[in-house]
């Protein structure tokens, strides 16, 4: 295996890592509005994924830059033709951290019910856009003999692509109802269980839907194990969440997305980005890759980086580990004071 081929692995990690741990904060914001009832329930909600969401979107960062060294054109290519909808992604969380930290900096009902409509709208948004972009980056898109796009942002909203957005929309929110359900207690955790069966219902159709049309596109022997994954976790995690395995629900639940994005890179390989125009245009990892030189330092560098970030993330998370409640919310908390 050619170093640019490990590239393409690591960052398919990357991403996976990301939609893993984003995934779950998107969906608790989305259930800012779906579940909670009042503002304490609401502040329990933000609560549960206050001192770990900036961490999660470190993953983003490292994707992407990891994109923009490893794989130089296929970063080009990819962030001037999806131009708007990742310029609408990055808006969104920049929106989005503002609102977890101005939420509270203000006792009006005006102002925090304003933050949090922001925090509902920054999270849904992403969920569903990520998987516009990925939709597309599998199918193909219009690349030139020139390596670059060529088609127009109307073109990025086809059936396809629009499937793959409801997909991580609805996965994503599963994921973080049944986040919810292990993360707190009382009756929003028993709540939080009856959605997750809701939305882990409608999200199996839609992935079967999604996954069978890539696996017939463009699959073979190894993305459809992935694929047989993805479903089968899907439908476990739904099991155990019903049988009130909380911590079981969330890892297969987990399990769900890594397997999916496994599938999504596997039918890539060896493309990064396929051209809809003629395939000999397609981006690859050996056309769109940096020299090796290149490659080898970023390798002892994200040999060395890549462990500490893990281990510090995962004690963040140990640190953290408790479950919490509305009783947990101090009435000055609970009715907006500045704290």
């Amino acid at each position: 295996m050619q170093l640019h081929d490990v590239w393409f692995v690591l960052i398919a990690v990357l991403w996976t890592g990301y939609f893993f741990l984003e995934g779950f904060d998107f969906g608790v914001g989305i259930l800012t509005r779906l579940l909670a009832r009042d503002r304490p329930e609401r502040r329990v909600l933000i609560n549960t994924i206050g001192p770990v969401w900036d961490g999660n979107e470190v993953w983003l960062l490292s994707a992407a830059g990891a994109t923009f060294a490893a794989f130089p054109e296929w970063y080009a290519t990819l962030f001037s033709g999806f131009y708007l909808p990742l310029l609408i992604i990055l808006v969104c969380l920049i929106v989005r951290g503002v609102a977890f930290e101005y939420r509270a900096k203000r006792p009006e009902e005006s102002w925090q019910r304003n933050w949090e409509t922001a925090i509902f709208w920054t999270s849904l948004i992403p969920a569903f856009l990520w998987g516009v972009a990925f939709g597309n980056i599998v199918r193909g898109v219009k690349i030139d003999q020139h390596l670059e796009y060529v088609g127009s942002v109307w073109d990025l909203l086809n059936p396809f692509a629009l499937l793959g957005g409801l997909v991580t929309l609805t996965l994503f929110t599963f994921h973080g109802a049944v986040f919810t359900a292990l993360k707190t207690v009382g009756d929003i955790r028993h709540r939080a269980r009856r959605l997750a069966l809701a939305v882990g219902l409608v999200t199996t159709g839609v992935a079967l839907l999604f996954l069978g049309w890539a696996q017939v596109e463009q699959g073979d022997g190894k993305s459809l194990v992935a694929l047989a994954v993805a479903v089968c976790t899907l439908v476990a995690a739904l099991m155990a969440n019903q049988a009130g395995r909380e911590g079981w629900a969330f890892a297969l639940s987990g399990v769900t997305i890594v397997a999916t994005v496994a599938m999504l890179f596997l039918t890539l390989f060896p493309n990064v980005m396929p051209s809809t125009l003629n395939a000999d245009w397609s981006l690859t990892v050996s056309n769109a890759s940096s020299s090796p030189y290149t490659l080898k330092i970023m390798t002892w560098c994200a040999g060395i980086a890549t462990p500490i970030v893990m281990l510090y993330q995962g004690w963040t998370y140990w640190v953290f580990r408790k479950r919490i409640g509305t009783q947990h919310i101090a009435a000055d908390a609970a009715a907006g004071a500045v704290h």
